[in-house]
């Protein structure tokens, strides 16, 4: 995870040096629908049904989490990509209590969030959003613009 995007890469350990087998990155959300953050919750999420869905090509049926030297937090946007690598289909083991829920993960809770904060104080609503406004995204609008990504990952199916 950077300050505007995340990536990631499935790898096979080789003596030579490690393989990658499948990659993604935030910016590929883009050409999928995506007008969030590359970095929230949401995001992750979406990136990880689609570096997932990346690796199923390639072959990879189980994969093992390796995420540096971060600190892991129940909830947090490394578990919502792990979360999208498992609804893609690739077995990780994980405990499925830190997975954060499908409120965060869909961005309603930004949502939400953005909603009465614009109702309390709009000067700060403009100032935590700003980014998302100024590309003419409207925050309150997360939760379709996920389903609309997450629909152009899966080809509509549910995963």
């Amino acid at each position: 995870m950077s300050n505007k995007n995340v990536s990631s890469q499935f790898l096979r350990p080789m003596v030579r040096g490690d393989e990658v087998i499948a990659s993604a990155h935030s910016r590929q959300l883009i050409k999928l629908g995506w007008k969030g953050s590359m970095k929230s919750t949401p995001a992750c999420y979406l990136l990880g049904l689609l570096a997932g869905r990346k690796a199923l090509e390639k072959g990879v049926k189980d994969a093992i989490l390796y995420s540096g030297v971060v600190p892991f937090v129940k909830g947090s946007r490394t578990a919502a990509f792990v979360k999208g690598v498992m609804d893609a289909g690739v077995e990780i083991p994980f405990g499925k209590e830190a997975l954060p829920d499908d409120k965060r993960l869909s961005g309603k809770a930004i949502a939400d969030y953005a909603s009465k904060l614009k109702g309390e104080d709009k000067e700060l609503y403009e100032k935590r959003f700003s980014a998302l406004l100024k590309k003419g995204f409207v925050p309150e609008d997360y939760p379709a613009n996920f389903e609309k990504a997450k629909a152009s990952i899966t080809g509509g199916a549910s995963s």
